[in-house]
């Protein structure tokens, strides 16, 4: 990489380095990946990595005790893995814990090399075709959602494929990446897993083999599936940096069409969920992909409350269709994060019920015919804090863009334009909206030089 010496350029390196161990060897022109050891193994920059604790004041993570994973961890703690087995072992237990991810694990792939299908996964009362059968609303009607024999293994379908591809962390871990280790058909289940660092991960295909059809969800009825890339759950301090989330080779366009409605195989790319608080999600790429996160699963007014506190920081959107992020209840930090908006478009900010969220010098490049006044949608949220917003419309010239103004001057009713409180968990002081491209290059897994 080349030395820059503008001040811009140095701010920009700051930022995406992620630590003054990467910044000192950006600055210096050395390459992390000529710093490894033995090439079989974690080198000497992975085990820096593995080592590294959330900075301080890095986002809502940062706050409480701190997001420190499994820095302290052992020599008998420190894994390296390379097939489902293996990483399901590794990620028990409480104690602190380092797990190296090497090569591509997934989650439909036997120790020996089988790989399953569906129907390997599928209860013998359960198939797809008896399924649609019986639960056409031409015979079953609309009234109601499934119910009965068939729909029950579908059930026990859908907790076969759960023992097979939810792995459970356990609290004090950190999982980093070698290289472009890849995580696909699996769900990383962060739940009730405090203090959880994953870094450096592509994250592919959590497909659902046994969507649930609901004539009830919508006028028209939907679809639902289970299983998000990685899900967070009633845990606190956890800190998601620098994975690439997509659908791999199966995306949701390739899909067949059931009832009229899309079979819908996919649901979060990171969700963060249940009661969860303090949560870190920082230089990530999220693309073709369509429920992108969801912060906060339910509309009650309850446990949630004064939780789901979250800071979204250097992150790319590209493409998603949709909950970049959607809300509920939490204070909640969007800050010099891409947003490249195209076709396959729903909105990308829902603000939910008593959500509470700062967006400030974000980008945006907005094409395919899509406006700045979709950006923000309500889900029977009231206000959001909006500052610096920069961008593209269509072919427009790049410029200043004012969301907020955009959507209340075509919905009713307005947003108001105090999110009422201002973040200052912040490592990195955000750079001007323009500069946010550049910020965000380094973003995405296989980016850290880790091998």
């Amino acid at each position: 990489m080349r030395r820059q010496d503008n001040v811009v350029g140095r701010r920009v390196r700051r930022v995406v380095a992620g630590s003054a161990l990467g910044v000192l060897l950006l600055l210096t022109g050395a390459s992390p990946a000529a710093a490894t050891g033995d090439p079989s193994g974690p080198g000497w920059w992975a085990q820096q990595l593995a080592r590294q604790p959330l900075a301080a004041n890095d986002g809502w993570a940062a706050s409480g005790a701190g997001t420190t994973g499994g820095s302290a961890a052992d020599d008998a703690h420190v894994f390296t893995v390379r097939n489902r087995d293996e990483l399901a072992a590794a990620l028990t237990g409480a104690d602190p814990k380092i797990v190296f991810v090497e090569g591509v694990i997934d989650g439909l792939k036997t120790a020996d090399g089988t790989t399953l299908t569906c129907a390997d996964l599928a209860d013998p009362g359960y198939t797809l075709e008896s399924y649609l059968a019986a639960y056409d609303p031409a015979v079953w009607g609309r009234a109601t959602d499934p119910s009965g024999p068939i729909e029950q293994a579908r059930v026990r379908s859908v907790a076969n494929q759960r023992a097979r591809t939810e792995l459970r962390v356990g609290p004090n871990t950190t999982i980093l990446g070698l290289g472009h280790a890849t995580l696909r058909h699996l769900t990383l289940m962060i739940d009730g897993g405090n203090n959880v660092i994953v870094r450096n991960l592509n994250f592919e295909d959590a497909a659902d083999c046994f969507p649930r059809w609901r004539p009830t969800d919508g006028a028209e009825g939907n679809w639902n599936s289970e299983y998000d890339l990685v899900s967070v759950r009633r845990s606190t301090n956890v800190w998601i940096d620098h994975n690439t989330f997509s659908d791999g080779d199966n995306p949701d366009a390739n899909q067949p069409v059931y009832f009229g409605r899309p079979y819908q195989v996919h649901d979060g790319a990171c969700d963060i969920t249940h009661t969860s608080d303090l949560v870190t999600v920082s230089a990530n790429v999220f693309t073709d992909h369509d429920k992108t996160m969801l912060i906060g699963s339910s509309d009650t007014v309850g446990p949630d409350v004064g939780k789901l506190r979250v800071t979204l920081r250097h992150n790319v959107f590209d493409g998603v269709g949709q909950r970049a992020p959607r809300v509920r209840f939490g204070q909640v930090d969007v800050y010099n994060n891409t947003f490249r908006i195209a076709e396959f478009y729903d909105y990308s900010v829902g603000l939910g019920i008593q959500s509470a969220v700062y967006l400030e010098n974000n980008h945006f490049t907005l094409t395919d015919g899509i406006t700045a006044d979709r950006v923000l949608k309500d889900w029977k949220g009231t206000v959001v804090t909006e500052r610096g917003s920069y961008g593209r419309v269509g072919s427009g010239r790049p410029g200043p863009l004012n969301l907020l103004a955009a959507y209340n001057a075509v919905n009713d009713p307005d947003f108001g334009a105090d999110a009422g409180w201002t973040p200052t968990l912040r490592a990195y002081q955000p750079l001007p909206g323009w500069a946010v491209p550049l910020a965000t290059l380094l973003s995405g897994a296989g980016k850290l030089g880790a091998r």
